[in-house]
């Protein structure tokens, strides 16, 4: 690998460690002029290029600056050596080309702990099975039959590693079928979060399945790093399927961030009384969502991205107006 590739990659790692998930002018940056100059441009007092509000530029330079710290980078190899972690940029041939689809919010990079090759299954082998955290016994027992079945055709299973629905989600995958489920967190990948489900992501790792961060070793989850984690969800996936939500659970911003992406959602239906379903039959009700009852709906919707070229883009924005629906979402 030569200077200028190095240069690059640590700069990006850099950019990761300083900037929020998603910070479009980042983002706009790094696409125009690359990583290593990005980095450059914060503290030399250079004019951005055109195209980015110059106020705004400012303050980003501004905020970033202050975090900017000469062991950084060496700081962070360390900790990826302490923790078996691979970088991986879009440099590199493994990088998922569905993410740049995400345009400027693009991820600037991503860390990895178990098989790498979980990402270069086709689109339409890989789908989200999301919900809530505090899921009923239903929810958990649909996701986890709807799981089982996807990941005995070989499907890859993507959650986020949380209590409820996406524990259920890895763990039947993790169980059926070697190597095929993909938990993508919100937090570094040397200290795993929620701590209560460490015995799962080892369950995942070792069955040659595959943690995902776009954070680097030492960030800690917060509301924002949550939010912006389920963007690279739908982007990853075939399709989504939300099996259990209330009218207000963070789950649904995946569904719409995948419907915005052009990908097919499902969600599975629950009793009209239960509230822990009112957010799946909202989804269905607007038409976001199609009906799902079993993993032969789930596999309809994959075969529907069979040649999915990427070319819609979507570049999530916080300030980008929402439905009432979406609005409802955000954490």
């Amino acid at each position: 690998m030569n200077k200028s590739v190095d240069e690059e990659r640590e700069a990006r790692m850099t950019l990761a460690a300083l900037s929020e998930p998603s910070d479009l002018i980042t983002g706009t940056l790094v696409a125009r002029l690359g990583a290593a100059e990005t980095v450059q441009l914060i503290t030399s007092g250079t004019r951005l290029p055109n195209g980015v509000d110059p106020a705004e530029g400012e303050l980003w330079r501004r905020r970033l600056a202050p975090r900017l710290n000469p062991g950084q980078v060496d700081q962070m190899k360390l900790e990826m050596q302490r923790h078996n972690l691979v970088l991986l940029t879009p440099e590199d041939v493994d990088w998922p080309g569905e993410l740049q689809q995400l345009s400027a919010s693009a991820p600037i990079a991503l860390w990895l702990r178990g098989d790498v090759r979980q990402l270069s299954a086709p689109i339409s082998g890989r789908v989200a099975i999301v919900g809530a955290r505090a899921a009923t016994a239903y929810g958990s027992q649909v996701a986890t039959e709807l799981s089982s079945d996807l990941a005995s055709q070989g499907r890859v299973i993507i959650s986020g590693g949380a209590y409820g629905i996406d524990e259920s989600a890895h763990r039947a995958a993790a169980v059926s079928f070697s190597g095929s489920t993909i938990a993508v967190l919100a937090n570094g990948l040397d200290r795993l979060h929620p701590a209560g489900n460490d015995q799962l992501f080892e369950r995942i790792e070792q069955s040659g399945g595959l943690l995902v961060s776009e954070l680097p070793p030492g960030a800690t989850p917060t509301r924002w790093r949550f939010l912006q984690r389920n963007r690279i969800l739908a982007a990853l996936s075939g399709a989504t399927v939300v099996v259990e939500a209330g009218h207000r659970s963070g789950s649904l911003n995946v569904a719409w961030q995948a419907h915005s992406l052009g990908r097919p959602v499902g969600a599975v239906p629950g009793p009209v009384t239960s509230a822990a379903s009112a957010g799946c039959h909202r989804l269905i009700q607007e038409g976001v969502a199609s009906l799902v009852s079993d993993a032969q709906d789930v596999t309809d919707l994959l075969d529907s991205t069979v040649g999915f070229s990427g070319d819609r883009t979507f570049a999530y924005s916080p300030t980008r107006r929402f439905s009432r629906t979406e609005a409802d979402l955000r954490l």
